[in-house]
């Protein structure tokens, strides 16, 4: 066997067994698990669960105090991150996607690389550009290949941005 490591991102709220049971799965009374606690599950896709409260702890947390490890891997998920300690009102970063753009032509209605850009990379240089991480700034202005500091590292207070 090998280790995995997961991530995912879901719903769900504290439950007993048999509450999950009667109010979730229209299931009958069952004394065995009445006050098992553990929590009831919403995946992405819809499927409905219940977790035995430590298995569920130890595979989740709240969305609310995340490492920097979980931020990113939110990001990667298509999510807007931020830190609650940045003192800007609604920053946050983002995963950009690269692009690749052919290189410059007057001629064509495909989109092209600009001037700007021929400028500095050549007329014939078709523009490839990697992944890189932005940030939406507090004056509303993108900040593309944007770096995280140490402190922002090694802070446990990243959230999900609705």
């Amino acid at each position: 066997m090998k280790p995995y490591i997961g991530t995912k991102i879901i719903q769900a709220e504290k439950m007993t067994h048999t509450a999950f049971l009667q109010s979730v799965k229209g299931d009958s009374y069952n004394e065995a698990s009445e006050f098992e606690l553990g929590y009831y599950v919403i995946y992405k896709d819809g499927y409905e669960s219940w977790s035995p409260k430590e298995a569920f702890e130890e595979a989740y947390r709240l969305t609310t105090g995340m490492n920097f490890g979980l931020a990113i891997e939110a990001i990667k998920k298509g999510c807007k991150v931020a830190r609650s300690g940045w003192n800007g009102k609604d920053m946050w970063i983002v995963l950009m996607s690269g692009m690749n753009l052919p290189s410059f032509n007057t001629q064509g209605t495909e989109r092209k690389v600009n001037d700007r850009t021929a400028k500095w990379i050549g007329r014939d240089t078709p523009l490839n550009s990697l992944p890189y991480i932005a940030m939406w700034t507090a004056d509303k202005k993108w900040l593309p290949g944007w770096l995280a500091s140490q402190t922002d590292m090694l802070s446990d207070d990243w959230v999900i941005v609705d």
